[in-house]
């Protein structure tokens, strides 16, 4: 049986109708389609899907409808996260009354906590709820790095389970992995790294990439997961073009441009990539044979 929280995650996009409202039935299809190709958890509210842009009750929608349609065949890692410890709090149980499996919680942004704000920042969330927790590293999206040192004490907290890194440095990774217990799970929090960071212990990713290509990123995943890494090579090596293009553009602008699930519509301060990105992607999918696959027809 899976580890919860292991393999793929897909931080899924949030679809907005025309007028700019959420769009529960584009919900609905996304959540549908990555579970019927294979991956292994669904993280809705993270940063892929616009959180700061939802109100609270839009976020609690999005998690209620992606818990109804995984009808409990994956779990479901609800975003929960941002600089007021007392509001990430209150929305994490709200998201657990709506049925969440856990929480995917990104570290302090703008504020730039110390690490020993940090400590207690996700402490206080943890002793708030029985759920898992998942911590999110990035500190190129919030100013600050969570050391390896403070992931250290929080993963001997109970319900603190692992972490996803997108610090971008494989050595930090390795030393988080060399230095937590056994069971803690590393997830990678870069599609491009996701095999690397698997080669010397990490146990899967939260990935944007899959919101495209939900078969292929839990193919790979799984390949990798069975020591089979010149299969997991060769897929890797065939999407690379697509994990890279996804960035041209500040996320999630190029992976939503790329969706035909949904209207690409986001909110300010999104925009939409310019048309030299969407030209960019839109070639990495015509040479991969992927336009089909992504523009599913509404």
């Amino acid at each position: 049986m899976r580890t919860p929280f292991t393999g793929v995650g897909t931080a899924l996009v949030t679809p907005f109708a025309n007028n700019g409202d959420l769009d529960e039935a584009a919900v609905r299809r996304l959540a549908r389609r990555q579970i019927d190709a294979g991956v292994h958890f669904l993280c809705p509210c993270g940063t892929t899907g616009e959180n700061p842009t939802l109100t609270d009750a839009e976020r609690l929608r999005v998690v209620e409808i992606v818990v109804e349609e995984s009808k409990g065949q994956v779990p479901v890692l609800a975003g929960a996260g941002g600089y007021d410890t007392k509001e990430v709090i209150h929305v994490a149980g709200e998201m657990a009354r709506r049925g969440a499996s856990g929480f995917l919680s990104v570290t302090p942004y703008y504020n730039k906590p110390t690490q020993e704000g940090i400590v207690q920042h996700f402490k206080a969330i943890a002793d708030a709820t029985p759920l898992p927790i998942i911590l999110y590293n990035i500190a190129g999206r919030t100013g600050v790095n969570i050391e390896t040192a403070t992931i250290v004490r929080l993963a001997q907290v109970p319900n603190i389970i692992g972490v996803k890194e997108a610090s971008g440095s494989l050595s930090q990774m390795c030393d988080v992995l060399h230095a937590t217990p056994a069971d803690f799970i590393v997830l990678s929090g870069d599609d491009a790294l996701t095999l690397p960071l698997m080669a010397v212990g990490g146990r899967g990713v939260i990935s944007v990439a899959s919101n495209e290509i939900p078969g292929e990123m839990a193919q790979m995943v799984e390949a990798a997961e069975r020591n089979d890494f010149a299969g997991a090579r060769a897929i890797h090596t065939r999407i690379l073009p697509l994990m890279q293009a996804n960035f041209v553009e500040s996320n999630p602008g190029p992976v939503k441009a790329a969706m035909g699930l949904l209207e690409e519509v986001y909110r300010l301060p999104m925009v939409p990539p310019k048309p030299e990105s969407k030209a960019r992607v839109e070639a990495v999918l015509k040479e991969l044979g992927l336009l089909k696959a992504v523009a599913v027809a509404r």
